[in-house]
């Protein structure tokens, strides 16, 4: 359900058709919500944590519908929010020091590069929110990666990751106001890390090795 409603929507925005389009994106990301349900998320304390950055996640991408700079902004503070939660989830599983160190150093060095590009480009009002919703994503991905390393699912790895990437385009989209359809490879990205982030919630999946 998540990846033919990803695919309308993409086509849908693609073509302009913005109604069809906020459609195709509930039923897109209720899809990531309900997978994470159906594999027993809300069965242990690690899942409903999860659960709960999910559903932020969904109240993000219902604000980011909206055009207005403070839609973006209430859009921002629920992904942030969401990222909150993954990292008390990843942190609450437990944490491998080595693999989170060896994740931080390119980690860290990925999220200044980007900062780089985007801060001399963003209004004032935005600096702040914007350099905190980076220091939040990067810390989740570090602490998706200890996690993993102290026994989690290696999906847990990869939702972050692509979910890492898929923000890259609705900067460039929202915040740099390019022309280029990054929607075309966000938007997957960006579903297809929050479905193994759902799918990483599994029981069998999340418990400490």
């Amino acid at each position: 359900m998540t990846a033919l409603a990803c695919a309308s929507l993409v086509s849908l925005q693609l073509s302009a058709m913005p109604g069809p389009a906020a459609i195709a994106k509930l039923v897109a990301s209720l899809g990531f919500v309900t997978t994470a349900v159906s594999v027993g998320a809300l069965r242990h304390a690690f899942g409903r944590i999860v659960f709960a950055g999910l559903i932020l996640s969904l109240c993000g991408d219902l604000f980011l519908i909206g055009p207005a700079r403070r839609d973006f902004l209430l859009g921002l503070a629920s992904f942030l929010l969401a990222h909150i939660a993954y990292i008390t989830a990843f942190v609450s599983h437990g944490q491998a020091r080595g693999w989170a160190l060896a994740a931080a150093v390119p980690g860290i060095a990925l999220a200044l590069l980007v900062l780089a590009w985007l801060t001399p480009q963003l209004p004032a009002n935005l600096l702040a929110p914007v350099h905190v919703y980076t220091a939040a994503i990067t810390l989740m991905v570090i602490t998706a990666v200890g996690a993993r390393g102290a026994g989690a699912s290696w999906l847990l790895v990869a939702g972050a990751l692509m979910f890492f990437v898929s923000d890259l385009s609705v900067a460039m989209q929202r915040l740099l106001q390019t022309d280029l359809p990054t929607i075309a490879w966000g938007l997957p990205l960006y579903y297809a890390g929050q479905s193994c982030i759902a799918l990483g919630t599994a029981p069998r999946q999340s418990r400490p090795g």
